[in-house]
């Protein structure tokens, strides 16, 4: 877990770095005295997974830098360090992890490290979790699940399909139907499972059926009988 200090003080931050160097594993990747300087290290495409944040601070102040950070495709967990109680309910709304009121005491501080480090522990989890492994018997690829399109019995193998590639695996589809258990995965036939957040397009077929357009896959998706009402709730049709 990394981050980044963000106060135009410098006894401020020389305060926290001491807090973070000795009762954590934060790493700290920077620390400016100024938020357009921290904006230009994102620049260059660097991410980190914390921000001690300053709200009064000259150019750009800590509560519109936290606006700005609020659009990134990956969000820092946001701390606001500051001497003013009367910005805490504007904390909330970019959903900042925690406010801490300057002066703090060491066990405050401590416990903020604490919270942090259990937050970054679960995210990790998280992260491993929505991730899938699969093996022909020569090799092992990882997927994340939310990059797969469709997953095709053959036998007792599978052929899993994500953005443009398909891969072969020694899973059978029951065992791949236990593991994608996210609520937009579907499965339409005993031979398919789909991601719902790939469907193109939904064609009627016989008997009441329906045959799906999928993207970036060539091979329509049957839709079985056995599937539809549970298909037409799923798709809200």
């Amino acid at each position: 877990m990394n981050c980044l200090i963000i106060d135009d003080e410098q006894p401020s931050r020389q305060e926290l770095r001491f807090f973070i160097e000795n009762h954590s594993d934060i790493e700290i990747e920077d620390e400016f005295e100024d938020s357009i300087e921290a904006l230009n290290f994102f620049k260059k495409e660097q991410e980190v997974d914390v921000i001690f944040l300053d709200i009064n601070m000259p150019n750009l102040d800590g509560m519109s830098m936290a606006n700005i950070l609020c659009n990134f495709k990956k969000k820092p967990l946001i701390v606001f360090v500051t001497a003013y109680k009367e910005y805490a309910h504007d904390a909330f709304k970019v959903e900042a992890f925690d406010y801490l009121l300057k002066p703090y005491s060491e066990e405050r501080i401590i416990n903020l490290l604490k919270k942090l480090e259990d937050k970054n522990r679960s995210i990790i989890s998280q992260n491993q979790d929505s991730k899938i492994t699969l093996s022909d018997g020569e090799k092992i690829i990882v997927l994340k699940k939310d990059e797969i399109i469709c997953v095709k019995a053959q036998e007792r193998k599978t052929e899993v399909f994500f953005n443009k590639e398909s891969f072969v695996s020694n899973k059978k589809i029951s065992d791949m139907e236990k593991e994608l258990c996210e609520n937009y995965f579907f499965r339409t036939h005993r031979s398919y499972i789909i991601n719902l957040d790939k469907v193109k397009e939904i064609d009627f077929y016989f008997n009441n059926t329906y045959l799906l357009i999928l993207e970036n896959m060539e091979e329509k998706v049957p839709v079985s009988r056995s599937y539809i009402k549970e298909f037409r709730e799923a798709m809200n049709l």
